[in-house]
């Protein structure tokens, strides 16, 4: 039976985050009720497929908050109140299209079961049993409206997810700190280049680079926000702890881009852990040259990789460590799904704060971080 599917789907579903990511499996809703399931179909004029009533009886949903649990199109399982809201909403998008248009973009028969959050974007079921397609998941998108061809069936679709799960990183789940992430890297490509390729000459015309960086620019919050909990870490560790991340990750960044095999580059990151302070820079520094010429020949070669590298070198080696460590942790972020665990080691591995709220970052006392906002905003609650 096809509740069957459903059910041994979602066992493996939950064995595998029980094991991998306990704080992801805590983030699943208990069971729906079969009263507010058949309330939900009559609100909405629809029926329901066998499979989502099953999956619904299994998890109501996922909760709303960063751990969440995600389908792998980032997509946040829905309640049923959830469907409701985010199907009714939908249904007043497409309220002016005609029959053909609407097939296309969205159906009064469609059902949203996923949703990305961030947009109106999400995962699909069709609800016709009148039609072939009864069952069917596909995905809406915003520009272009939905489209079919994930699965025949949500337990189909449920199947393909748990093997994607027991695949691991190679099929994108990741996890880190008891948590479940889809996310797949882009090799680099360092081959191209050599170690003994020339220096240009100081008056050849290359991109200039933007030396205006240093050490102890401020780092707008922003920057660690987005790396959560590895961004409160960074946020409350000592300077010099984060100092040294920075020149681990710079080191990292280097060898798997290539730009470390530059005896410029190796030089410098050399002198760097040395601790010793480098020279004042100038567009005509060696190390500055290699770097210039290095921005013209990975355009050449389409290789983002390398350019992001060389523009990190300059924050790397002049600018602050915690503008360094973050923008090494983005650029890494599509090298290598490994590139948490690798700053959380180069932070010394320490255990790791809860993801930051803004009362964090209201109270936080970092002269390196600009947290103003959030501490006027805290400021002012406490009054």
């Amino acid at each position: 039976m096809a509740e069957d599917l459903v059910q041994d789907a979602w066992n493996r579903v939950d064995e595998w985050l029980r094991r991998h990511a306990p704080r992801t499996f805590a983030t699943l809703g208990q069971p729906a009720g079969r009263e507010e399931m058949a309330a939900a179909q009559e609100e909405l004029g629809v029926t329901f497929p066998p499979d989502l009533i099953a999956s619904l009886l299994r998890h109501n949903g996922a909760v709303d908050r960063a751990e969440a649990f995600l389908f792998s199109t980032h997509d946040r399982p829905l309640g049923v109140a959830g469907i409701l809201e985010d199907t009714r909403f939908m249904r007043g998008v497409a309220a002016d299209l005609d029959e053909e248009e609407s097939e296309s973009y969205w159906h009064h028969g469609y059902v949203k079961f996923g949703s990305y959050g961030a947009t109106s974007d999400g995962l699909v079921i069709d609800c016709r049993p009148e039609r072939d397609s009864f069952g069917a998941v596909g995905r809406f998108f915003d520009e272009t409206g939905t489209a079919f061809g994930h699965a025949d069936s949500l337990g189909a679709y449920l199947a393909e997810l748990a093997d994607q799960l027991e695949r691991g990183p190679d099929a994108g789940a990741v996890t880190f700190d008891g948590r479940l992430f889809w996310e797949w890297a882009s090799p680099a490509r360092p081959e191209w280049g050599d170690a003994g390729d020339p220096l240009p000459a100081p008056d050849e015309q290359l991109p200039e680079l933007d030396l205006s960086c240093g050490p102890t620019d401020l780092l707008h919050v922003s920057h660690l926000d987005g790396l959560e909990e590895l961004g409160a870490l960074i946020a409350v560790l000592p300077r010099e702890r984060v100092a040294e991340a920075a020149r681990k990750q710079l080191r990292r960044l280097a060898v798997e881009t290539g730009l470390g095999k530059y005896p410029e580059v190796g030089s410098a990151l050399d002198t760097s852990e040395r601790g010793e302070a480098p020279s004042r820079p100038e567009q005509t520094d060696p190390l500055a040259l290699r770097l210039r010429k290095v921005l013209v020949e990975a355009d050449t070669h389409r290789d983002s990789h390398r350019k992001w590298a060389a523009e990190a070198m300059v924050h790397g080696i002049w600018g602050s460590p915690y503008r360094s460590v973050c923008e090494i942790a983005g650029i890494r972020s599509r090298l290598t799904v490994a590139w948490r665990a690798d700053l959380h080691a180069d932070l010394g591995g320490p255990p790791l704060p809860p993801i930051p709220d803004d009362r964090f970052w209201g109270t936080l006392r970092n002269p390196a971080v600009d947290s103003g906002w959030y501490a006027a905003q805290y400021a002012q609650e406490q009054r």
